[in-house]
């Protein structure tokens, strides 16, 4: 039966899903909103997200749009965190906002990278990123933490407690694995937003725990190549780097139930019924975000997107330039 299932399924998600596709449309940092722009608009306001000019998502882990979204821009301003800081992201569905995430399959991680001078002019293309949190499989080893965003709750992600101060690009990045049964079905879904982390602290990622986007996963890695996603039991393995080493040493965060009844995943469990790669383990090392099912829901933004021009394309290095970078959790893990 569930063979059968594993066949109607993606025929079935090609059908329904094939328009609706999403992207992130408001960050909140400790409490204070940083609104994005809808898709498609004239003149996008200024945010601290990079604006996507599709809801479409990336497809293929060596394109270069799967550093920051489809054809990202710069944003032109930075969110004001610290170490700890609570953020909440709000990935929505469509084009105007109107709609809730579509999807429901597949992992739910973040990554930071630091930026070089101003992120409101930092071109990531070779950027090293760290990965920070990751999200799969709920308790049950059925239920995806992604599905929570189906009713408008948002992704929520805590600054590393121990992060030196600077100016980061945190990437939010959902990976929609219905497709996902053959090599290139995997849809990618990154955005990037501009931040500026105050404080003290001074630790950050060893180089070891470093990847480039593109460059961190390949169409063949488990968990981006997934034929028996629809074949419980689901062991799923995290595509990319672990969770850097000083995220789990400094941040522990509890994952709410999907159904918002305040019940939680063990606290030091981020990264539910999945391991990274390299582990064996039920659960991923270090997590520091989590899903929230808000019982109050966001309110819905539609046409509101607001003042100023679109600013300057990110832009993309030549292919040649970009392979000849050396991936080095790659170098490591097959070391």
């Amino acid at each position: 039966m569930f063979r059968r299932l594993a066949q109607l399924l993606p025929a079935l998600a090609i059908s329904t899903l094939v328009s609706a596709h999403g992207y992130v449309q408001q960050v909140t940092i400790d409490g204070t909103v940083y609104k994005g722009n809808n898709l498609n608009v004239e003149t996008p306001a200024p945010s601290i997200i990079r604006l996507v000019n599709t809801n479409s998502p990336v497809k293929g882990a060596q394109n270069p749009y799967i550093n920051c979204g489809q054809d990202a821009q710069f944003a032109s301003l930075a969110g004001n965190a610290n170490p700890g800081s609570q953020l909440e992201i709000l990935w929505v569905g469509g084009t105007d906002g109107s709609s809730n995430w579509p999807h429901n399959t597949g992992p739910l991680m973040h990554y930071m990278t630091k930026c070089d001078g101003s992120c409101s002019t930092y071109n990531s293309t070779n950027s090293e990123w760290f990965k920070i949190s990751e999200l799969g499989l709920e308790a049950d080893g059925n239920t995806w933490y992604q599905a929570n965003l189906n009713s408008r709750a948002p992704a929520n992600v805590t600054i590393p407690n121990t992060l030196a101060p600077g100016n980061y690009l945190l990437r939010s990045e959902i990976i929609s694995l219905q497709l996902a049964m053959s090599q290139g079905g995997a849809e990618f879904y990154p955005a990037c937003i501009q931040l500026q982390v105050g404080g003290s602290q001074t630790q950050g990622p060893t180089s070891s725990e470093e990847c480039t986007f593109p460059g961190c996963y390949s169409d063949d890695d488990p968990g981006i190549l997934t034929p028996d996603i629809y074949n419980p039991p689901i062991q799923y393995t995290f595509p990319g780097p672990p969770v850097a080493s000083f995220v789990d040493a400094g941040s522990s965060s509890a994952a709410p139930s999907s159904t918002g009844s305040g019940s939680t995943a063990p606290s030091s469990a981020g990264s539910a019924s999945g391991s990274s790669a390299g582990t064996t383990s039920t659960f991923a090392n270090g997590p520091s975000s989590t899903i929230i099912a808000s019982s109050t829901p966001s309110p819905t933004v539609t046409g509101q997107c607001m003042l100023s021009g679109r600013s300057v394309n990110e832009g993309v290095v030549k292919r040649d330039s970009r392979n000849k970078r050396t991936h080095k959790w790659r170098l490591v893990r097959s070391h």
